[in-house]
């Protein structure tokens, strides 16, 4: 990776004045610095609204050495800089004469850079580089989560909120109202929300939010998963954004739609009217970027064990490498809207993932296709789950990676890893999934017990 530089900064004069008037207007006494780890767990420093010029400057330090997939020990002191776009007052701290706002931060080293093992950074870095070769990043994520009923000690049991199905309204969704609250709660934080329904599986929603450029849409991703927790706990239910959590039933998918704006001819660079399905080259090149590169870079999308149990035939998961204009088994898809509007869908990602890492490898992925030019396979037009192994080799339809350690395998040799997270940042982060996948594979669990013991 390129050495990071400090960003030019987009905080106005004209900005912080108006947070500090929302400060003594919402009487805000709390401000929550937050950032990511690896895994994109949400981590926060709390500081007075008393210390907002101190804050903007970035001097707020904390230790590092704490937080998974940072700095060791003997330099642990990293700062937080915040972004004033992603300022917010948090609805639900609201009540007379006091309230909380937060900001999402950039990390930084002690002499003012940008610390390259921290995920915002590393997308903005990505964000940088396309930028260079004329690009701009739209990002559009449909995550879809369930809501489980909680114990006395509100902790999660597995019995799902409702037993509702695809678009069914209440009284079958009772979920309705919970993602209305969520709603109203996002609307107020600044969301543009697009849609809401109940998803296939009982106890599984989808809320979607405005596609935005890169950056902003990882925010956006971050805060979302925040709110819809938060959200949830006021019900006394969980939200799990985890892949699959129940067993026979679809998982949780994180549908990425990416589309490049070319700065240059100030239009949507996917666009091409003369083509039959109206795709440019650069489109068909991206195309082809992710299907090469998607075995090498999937750990990120999908980064659990239980992401691999999603990622199997049946269940609406597309596990298998190939693309078509329409079809839904496939993994990249081409949805209908043409024009501005043009975009890829890769349908692998799920909602356990770091989005500013899966954001940053797709257009990784998808940009190297097109700076070498490379071409897309045909197009898949027939329903690959009905197929059988001979017809799919015929085809030269590939499997994506089938369990974690595999994927993290390709990461480890492929090229996305690299260049996209950096050589420290791709050591922590496959030094920490590396254990992960070793707990699970030596550990014995009740199916093993249930099935070998009294046999054997």
């Amino acid at each position: 990776m390129a050495t990071i530089t400090p960003e030019k900064t987009k905080n106005t004069v004209e900005q912080l004045e108006t947070i500090k008037e929302t400060i003594k207007t919402k009487n805000v006494e709390l401000l929550h610095m937050q950032f990511v780890d690896i895994e994109g767990t949400l981590k926060q420093v709390t500081v007075t609204a008393e210390q907002l010029d101190d804050v903007v400057k970035g001097e707020t330090m904390f230790d590092g050495s704490s937080i998974t997939g940072f700095t060791p020990i003997n330099q642990s002191d990293l700062y937080l800089l915040p972004d004033l776009n992603t300022f917010a007052v948090l609805p639900w701290t609201e009540e007379e004469g006091y309230s909380e706002a937060r900001f999402l931060c950039s990390v930084t080293n002690p002499d003012g850079t940008l610390f390259e093992g921290d995920p915002r950074n590393i997308l903005k870095n990505t964000v940088d580089k396309a930028k260079e070769k004329g690009f701009s990043i739209n990002v559009g994520p449909e995550l879809e989560f369930f809501l489980f009923e909680t114990d006395e000690k509100n902790q999660p049991t597995q019995t799902v909120h409702d037993k509702g199905g695809y678009f069914e309204p209440a009284p079958y969704d009772l979920g309705e109202r919970v993602r209305l609250e969520i709603y109203k709660t996002l609307k107020k934080m600044g969301f543009t929300i697009e849609a809401s329904h109940h998803e296939v599986a009982e106890g599984q929603h989808e809320i979607n939010f405005k596609f935005d450029d890169a950056l902003t849409t990882a925010d956006n991703a971050t805060t979302f998963k925040w709110v819809v927790k938060t959200v949830a706990q006021q019900f006394g239910l969980r939200a799990t954004f985890m892949p699959k959590p129940v067993f026979g039933a679809n998982g949780n998918g994180m549908h990425v739609n990416m589309s490049l704006f070319d700065e240059n001819a100030g239009k949507n660079a996917f666009y091409d009217e003369s083509d039959s399905r109206q795709l440019s080259e650069t489109a068909y090149s991206f195309i082809a970027g992710l299907l090469h590169h998607v075995p090498s870079f999937v750990a990120l999308t999908n980064p659990l064990v239980n992401s691999y149990k999603r990622l199997v035939p049946g269940y609406e998961a597309p596990c298998y490498i190939a693309w078509s204009s329409s079809n839904r088994s496939a993994l990249v898809r081409i949805p209908a809207t043409r024009g501005a509007g043009t975009r890829v869908e890769i349908r692998c990602p799920d909602p356990s993932a770091n989005p500013y890492y899966a954001f940053a490898s797709i257009a990784a992925a998808g940009i190297d296709g097109v700076e070498k030019s490379l071409q897309a396979p045909a197009e898949t037009v027939d329903d690959i789950f009905s197929m059988d192994l001979a017809e799919r080799e015929e085809r030269g339809i590939d499997n994506l990676p089938t369990m974690l350690g595999e994927a993290i395998e390709a990461l480890k040799t492929g090229e996305i890893g690299k260049k996209v997270l950096g050589e420290f940042a791709l050591n922590e982060y496959v030094s920490f999934k590396q254990d992960e996948w070793d707990s699970y594979r030596i550990a014995v669990t009740e199916w093993e017990l249930d099935r070998y013991q009294a046999k054997f």
